[in-house]
């Protein structure tokens, strides 16, 4: 006698399948991102897996059972929240107080000042989705495309927005990964040492791509970079919690009505991670199996919203993204260059 299957049961294999698919193709993605001309182009598995999700999305979507949906969901949006919480053991406290004071009036001046420029500049002078635009400048403001899915999960946002504004932080943190060191060489740079390390950390928007610009120079300057790096990072919980608090009162406005305040508890475990790492308790092995784990979540998370992104949907974005992405990166630039040299 057979047992007829109930509809919760179907939508959980759905679901399993869906996370069990978009699992693979990470997989696949994690030993794409080990071939040598991508290593040399520091390209992260989680960049490699939103352009994979996006081209079998757009190319091949038919080949992915419909139902499968509800998985691939489930991943770019719930599996997404754990993995930037996790990201948190990627920092600690004695890395920020290692780098100092200036270090931290850099990170901070960059991330705010950036993020409401190109806020303002976005909304106001290009005339773009407020989404799309607090996106775009949180990927060049904090650190690139986590930043991004961090955004996307408080501003609840369409998919191919988060997608527009992590191609913005492919181009330009490829373009300052390269050019930032060759202007060193050159002597186009006036910073030297600490100074520069301070400048890549605050002016290059993924931490792979700091690593691999200050790499080119020497280890000194890659250590105080990375630290500066990851410190930016370490801004993301109390920027995710203002939005939510904007959040709050905008829709307050709007409705008339007291708003339940959007705490984006993600982030409050992102800190939570961090404390733990910073703690020293837990044996280093471990939280590098953790790392690891996270990292492979990370690009579950944005293979799964490449897959949900649609090619026209990107282009209806327009030229107008790019335009923001573009002023954003001479901000970065002049931005950081200015506090670097009032620090030191």
């Amino acid at each position: 006698m057979s047992t007829a299957i109930t509809p919760s049961e179907t939508i959980w294999r759905d679901r399993s399948s869906g996370v069990l698919f978009i699992a693979l193709m990470a997989f696949a993605v994690f030993e794409l991102a080990k071939w040598a001309p991508i290593q040399a182009l520091s390209i992260s598995p989680l960049v490699l897996g939103i352009v994979c999700g996006m081209l079998y999305g757009n190319l091949m979507r038919g080949s992915m059972p419909v139902q499968w949906g509800v998985g691939v969901n489930f991943t770019a949006r719930r599996l997404l929240r754990i993995a930037v919480a996790l990201y948190g053991l990627n920092i600690s406290i004695q890395q920020i107080i290692e780098v100092g004071l200036p270090g931290i009036v850099v990170s901070l001046g960059v991330a705010i000042g950036v993020l409401a420029a190109g806020t303002w500049l976005g909304v106001r002078w290009l005339k773009l989705d407020r989404d799309l635009a607090m996106l775009t400048a949180a990927g060049s403001a904090i650190c690139g495309a986590a930043a991004v899915l961090a955004f996307e999960s408080t501003l609840r946002s369409a998919p191919h927005k988060s997608a527009v504004a992590v191609a913005t932080v492919v181009l330009f943190g490829t373009i300052s990964m390269f050019l930032y060191p060759l202007l060193y060489g050159v002597g186009w740079l006036p910073f030297d040492g600490t100074a520069l390390g301070i400048f890549l950390g605050g002016s290059i928007h993924e931490v792979a791509q700091v690593v691999a610009a200050a790499s080119n120079i020497d280890p000194e300057t890659t250590e105080v970079a990375t630290i500066v790096k990851m410190t930016r990072v370490a801004l993301l919980v109390p920027l995710l919690l203002v939005i939510g608090l904007w959040l709050q009162r905008r829709d307050a406005a709007v409705s008339g009505q007291k708003a339940k305040l959007p705490v984006p508890w993600f982030a409050i475990w992102f800190l939570i991670f961090a404390l733990v790492n910073s703690s020293g308790f837990v044996p280093e092995n471990i939280l590098d199996t953790l790392r690891l784990i996270d990292i492979f979540l990370l690009t579950m998370a944005m293979t799964a919203l490449g897959v949900e992104t649609r090619f026209a949907q990107m282009k209806a974005a327009g030229p107008r993204v790019l335009a923001l992405a573009a002023i954003l990166f001479v901000i970065l630039f002049g931005l950081t260059s200015l506090l670097v040299m009032w620090v030191s």
